[in-house]
Order: structure tokens, then sequence, then C-alpha cells
């Protein structure tokens, strides 16, 4: 393998490549800039008309993305110190402050939207003939054309969610990512962030497990009723405005238009996963046996199923992680190692940071940022192979536009999980330790588990929740309707203790983005195809892998698939990647249980 120039330490990310400081000369020059580049834009209202050329069309779509970009930079900027402290008064104030700019903005430029999905099919089809990259992008604004309204009532919805949505989400976090919780290791009390507590959950220790988990979920319980509430009214804001005002049949539609998923293929996908709850209830007995208990509690899902320890330093998971993506291609470790090179990686655990793991991909051509919380363990060993695989992913779509690079939810998790799968097999290749290997062999299929059935399931609990609500059940129908949404999806495998009808509450992405979790199932499913693709062909393989990762954002999903050999519309394809897991859950079960 590559020898790298120094070793990789647990740092603080630098947003210097946006900006110095929000308080520095470069970023008051930006918004100067985004307010000259909005009032030039303002001028070209009257040059909208049907018989407008292509090539001045086209222009007037650069200068969109040109505004475009510089929103996103200085949009980011703000996100990102945000989440490096939620506790930092100065991030949260600029947060709110850039939302009220940004409402402001859309309402100044709201015309070109509706002058594009207002004009004739025959304009239209002139103009998109010439569009080049920008061309998916602007057929994806006509479909929204029967959910469009007014520009005054477009302007008034834009405003309201800088006061509503946007607030509540920004208020959830800062709640949330304040918590401490309290747990006694090796006869001492700790106190701990968020993403310290959820390392105990994979240790040995079944008492340890079961303290962290009712730790966890008593303090999210305490502010249970605050935080259910907080659900409820950003539930009912999204009814208003997208089934009460747009139009949509139901409240998921909306989401599956945005991603461009039909709502067909959605709904296959989710029947396949409630036909298959067995698979995964399999599993959980055959972990029951391998742990010496008669029943997994639901505290022991994540348990090693050997007596290993072994913790994973910083520097050593980063060169695991390089090393396995080096394997497939050296150029993705390239692209991985510039994560590290530009400092644009937060690793530290600290109070106050964000919880969980993402990658923020701001503008093409510009270093994607990531955040983990890092605590030696495998499962932040495969995490921040996740997060370096959406900034592969990102990297290669950096030829297209800023309108286009971005896939759309469920292709966005195919490099990041197809990135985990590429370190498993590394490990297991490599990883002499008998304990650690037959932990990964489990771990296999436990994180297939949490890619696709838990997240199946939290979808058919949004879908549940939101009609509750409109229904007018309180938080605690709602607890209650987790719980049993819970039941059904582990039967008799799982003993279940009465602190989990509060996990919905812990759960941001029901928050911050409605229907979003969908695409984990939808995109490990499909990484299951597309790997064992992979192990069939070798070489030859890559470049159509490579291909649909480069497509980013620039043609519909389905169509890309099709160069796959995928067609998502056949429940088939989805029973393929449970039987995938089917095989390894019965190689499971044929295996002696040692003593």
């Amino acid at each position: 393998m590559t020898k790298r120039a120094s070793p990789f330490k647990q740092t603080r990310w630098s947003l210097d490549d946006l900006f110095p400081s929000s308080e520095s000369p470069a970023f008051k020059q930006a918004l100067e800039d985004q307010e000259k580049v909005v009032r030039e834009f303002e001028g070209l209202r009257s040059e909208l008309t049907d018989s407008i050329s292509s090539p001045h069309f086209l222009e007037i779509v650069a200068k969109l993305e040109e505004l475009h970009k510089l929103r996103s930079r200085i949009g980011a900027y703000a996100e990102l110190w945000f989440a490096e402290d939620t506790q930092n008064q100065a991030a949260q104030t600029l947060v709110g402050r850039l939302q009220q700019m940004d409402a402001d903005i859309e309402n100044r430029i709201l015309f070109f939207s509706l002058w594009w999905k207002e004009i004739p099919d025959s304009v239209a089809n002139r103009l998109l003939e010439a569009s080049g990259d920008y061309q998916y992008w602007l057929e994806r604004i006509r479909t929204l054309k029967p959910f469009t309204l007014s520009e005054a009532e477009e302007k008034i919805i834009n405003i309201k969610d800088v006061t509503g949505m946007q607030a509540l989400v920004t208020l959830y976090d800062s709640i949330t990512n304040r918590f401490t919780f309290k747990v006694k290791v090796g006869g001492k009390e700790k106190e701990m962030t968020r993403g310290e507590i959820m390392s105990y959950v994979f240790q040995p220790d079944p008492n340890l497990r079961a303290g962290a988990y009712q730790e966890l979920y008593r303090v999210y319980a305490n502010e249970g009723p605050i935080l259910g509430q907080m659900y409820q009214t950003l539930a009912r804001d999204w009814r208003n405005e997208e089934i009460n005002l747009r139009g949509f049949k139901t409240p998921i539609a909306a989401r599956n238009l945005f991603n461009d998923i039909p709502d067909d293929v959605i709904n296959t996908l989710l029947g396949v996963c409630r036909q298959n709850v067995g698979v995964f209830q399999r599993y959980f007995k055959v972990k029951a046996k391998w742990l010496g208990i008669p029943r997994l509690r639901r505290y022991d899902i994540y348990a090693p199923v050997a007596k290993s320890s072994k913790q994973y330093k910083f520097e050593v998971a980063a060169n695991m992680v390089l090393d396995a993506f080096e394997q497939y291609d050296p150029q993705f470790a390239e692209m991985a190692v510039r994560v590290f090179q530009k400092n644009h990686l937060d690793s530290e655990v600290r109070k106050g940071k964000q919880s969980g793991a993402f990658c923020a991909d701001i503008i093409p051509g510009l270093t994607p940022w990531v955040l983990v919380n890092y605590n030696n363990q495998a499962e932040d060993v495969a995490t921040l192979a996740h997060e370096l695989g959406h900034s592969i992913h990102d990297m290669l779509t950096s030829h297209h536009t800023a309108f286009t690079a971005h896939p759309c939810l469920p292709l966005a998790e195919t490099a990041s999980t197809f990135g985990e799968m590429m370190l498993v097999d590394k490990l297991l290749k490599e990883e002499s330790d008998e304990g650690v290997r037959r932990d990964m062999l489990f771990k296999q299929v436990s994180d297939s588990y949490a890619t696709i059935m838990r997240q199946a399931f939290f979808s058919m609990f949004e879908q549940q929740a939101h009609d509750l609500i409109h229904q007018g059940a309180a938080v605690d129908d709602l607890s209650k309707a987790y719980f049993e949404n819970l039941k059904t999806q582990f039967g008799d495998s799982i003993e279940l203790g009465d602190e989990f009808q509060w996990e919905w509450v812990s759960i941001p992405h029901f928050y911050h983005t409605p229907f979003y979790v969908y695409a984990y199932s939808f995109g490990q499913l499909l990484v299951l195809a597309l790997y064992q693709q992979y192990k069939q062909e070798g070489d030859a393989f890559k470049p159509r892998y490579r291909q649909i990762l480069s497509a980013g954002g620039s043609e519909a999903p389905a169509s890309l698939l099709k160069t796959a050999g995928i067609d998502i519309h056949r429940a088939e394809f989805w029973q393929g990647g449970f039987d995938v897991i089917k095989d390894l859950v019965s190689q499971l079960e044929a295996m002696p249980v040692k003593e």
C-alpha cells in the first residue's frame, strides 16, 4: 500500500476554505457579492419571454448558478460552525440570520422557476435541447408545476419557514446536543456525550449495554413531551404545506417527487421489507444462542458475539479505510486522503458537538467536509468509511453544474455503503483475531439490519405518525405507536424494554428531513446488488459503477440504474437483496456454537 506522509490525528476541522470567520473581510465581501448578484438577477426578469434565445437563456441560468454557489458557501459555513458546537450562540445567531436572508433571496428570485414552469412545452423543449448539463435540473423543476402556488403564496411559505420549521429544527438540535448522560463504567460514574454513550452498546458487558440504553432514553424521555410536541408541529407544518396547499396525495409523496422516485417504487420497497421481517428475526435468534441467552434483549442487538473488545486508534482506522479504498481503486483513496489533507474532517468527541456523522458537499470542486464522533470502536471505523465514501461520491461528480452534481437521497447512500463493504472485505481477509473475525461476520448481517429493516420501519412509523397527528394523536399516542412498530419488527425474537417507546424522539432525521430514512434501505439493497456484480465480474464492473457515481444528480435514478441492469419497479429486485442476507443468516445458523 502507498505510504502516507504523516500520521492521521483526531482533530477539529478547519472552515478556512470557506471563510476564516464570520467577522472576516472575506465573509463580509461574500455577503456583499451575494446581494450584488441577486440585484443583477432581478434585473433580468423582463428578459424572460417565450422568444428568448437559447444562449441568452443559458446566461441567465449561469447567473443563477453563480448565486447558488455563493449562497451555498455562506450557508455551509454557518451550518458547519454550528455543527462543531451547537451551544455556540454566535453560530446559532448566524444560522438564524442567514435563514432569514435566504428566505428573502428565495422570494426575490422566485420569478425564474415560476416562469419556467408556466411557459409552453414547445418553448421549454427548444431551450432544453441547448441546456447541456442543466437539462435534468430544468426538467425536474417543470415536474413540480402541478404543486406550485402563486408567487405571493410561495413567498409567504418561504418567510414562515424561517420562524417556523427551520427555527424548530435548530431548537431541537440545540436542546438534544446539550444532553449529557451518566453511566457507571468500572465502578465509576462517567459523564458523556451521546456519541460516547453509544459506543457502549457495542461492548461485551451486557450490564453496560443495558445501562447505556436505559440512560440514553431516560434523558430523552425526560424531555420527550417537549420534543414530541416539536415533532407534532413539524408534521402539521408539512401537511399544511405539502397536502393542504400544494395538493400532494400523501405526506411522503412530496419527498418521493423531490427524489424523483415514483410512489409505487417506495411502496414496493417497503412492502418487500415488511414481508422479510422473519429474516432478521432468525438472525436475532441465532445471535441469542451465541450469546448464551434464551432471547435477545433490545440492548443486545449490537453486542459482540465474542469477548473481543479490540479498539482501533484513529490513525490505524484511517489507514485501514484508505487501504480498503486503494485496493479497489487508487484514485478513490487519493480523493479520500484529500479530506484529511484539507483538514476538512472533524473526528473529535466534544460536548456540544453535533452527534452522529455526516458528509457536507458544498459546491463542485470544493473538497467536502466530514463530521464523525470517533470513539475507537469497530463501528466507528465503519462510520469513517461510510462518510469518506460520501466524499468520494461528491468528488466524482465535480464536473457537473452546482444544480446537477449532488445525487438524489436514495442514490446518495450508494458510495458510502459500498465503501463500508470494501472495508469489511479487507478486514475479513487480514484480521487475525478470531473473536474480531467472528464479530465481523455477524456485523455484516447486523449492519444490514440497521441500514435496511430498521430504516424501513422508521419510514413506516413516519407515515403512521403523520397520519396520527393529523387525527389528533397526543405525544404518548405516538410513543405507543412506535412501540407497536418495534413489536411488529422484532416479533418474538427480541425482549423490549419500555424505555424504547421514546426512541423516536431521538432520531434527528425525523425532524431535519421528513421521509429521508427510506434512502438507507434503498441504498443498502441497491449496493448489495451492485457488490454482488462486483464480486462476480471484478474489474469489468468498475467502469459501470464509476458511471453511476459520476452521474450525480444529472439523470433520473431509474434510467441511470438501468445501466447496471437494475429495475427498481420490480419487487424481485428488492427481494434479491434480502436473498443475499438470507444466505448469510443460513451460514450463521449452520455454524457450530462454541461453548
